[in-house]
């Protein structure tokens, strides 16, 4: 009887084993550097607009860094120091996460230096190299006034690509930045609208 159970663990054992080895040896064409399960499952979570959505979204959220980036050395107003540093502390992990998406979906990200709404006309809301100089040289109140009106019409624009990509997009989490940046930019454009007015 013993002799029976020692067997049957036996046999039991080298199922399993083989089974192992059979799903190892299944799994073989979804590493990375293999043809189509690997391809067909990444192509599965997103499409073509997804890809547009985040390479066009780095630069233009890049462009809102630099922006933001400007304000501590050239502002002395509170609320738009602290609206740069928030914008700042936002937009940055959204580069990031929105760069790892590129990776993983093998598209690579279209970040070029310079670059302004003329030079990527489907980016609305871009800023030209002229209006980032004008930016550059003021100071004080006319730079709080001239920051926040670019911001506003910077923040329309990434709106508006968000909108798109909620129409457009097939991946559930690049549609769900694209709602969280509406979200969020909307807010501030409300904001930025009532610092203007009070300024």
């Amino acid at each position: 009887m013993r002799k029976n159970v020692i067997i049957g663990g036996i046999v039991l054992a080298s199922t399993v084993l083989l089974g192992a080895c059979g799903g190892t040896d299944s799994m073989s064409g979804m590493n990375p550097g293999s043809s189509a399960p690997s391809s067909a499952q990444a192509a599965a979570g997103h499409n073509a607009d997804d890809v547009t959505f985040a390479q066009q979204m780095i630069p233009h959220h890049s462009q809102a860094l630099d922006m933001a980036k400007l304000v501590p050395s050239r502002s002395t107003n509170p609320k738009v120091l602290d609206l740069a540093s928030r914008i700042e502390k936002a937009q940055d992990p959204e580069i990031r996460q929105m760069r790892d998406w590129l990776t993983a979906w093998g598209a690579g990200a279209s970040e070029m230096p310079g670059m302004t709404h003329e030079s990527m006309p489907g980016m609305s809301g871009m800023m030209s190299g002229d209006d980032l100089k004008k930016l550059e040289a003021a100071k004080g109140t006319e730079f709080d006034g001239m920051w926040l009106g670019m911001m506003i019409e910077h923040h329309q624009g990434a709106v508006d690509m968000a909108k798109a990509e909620l129409a457009k997009g097939g991946n559930a989490d690049a549609k769900a930045l694209a709602q969280k940046i509406i979200d969020a930019q909307q807010a501030e454009i409300t904001e930025m609208r009532g610092l203007l007015t009070r300024s």
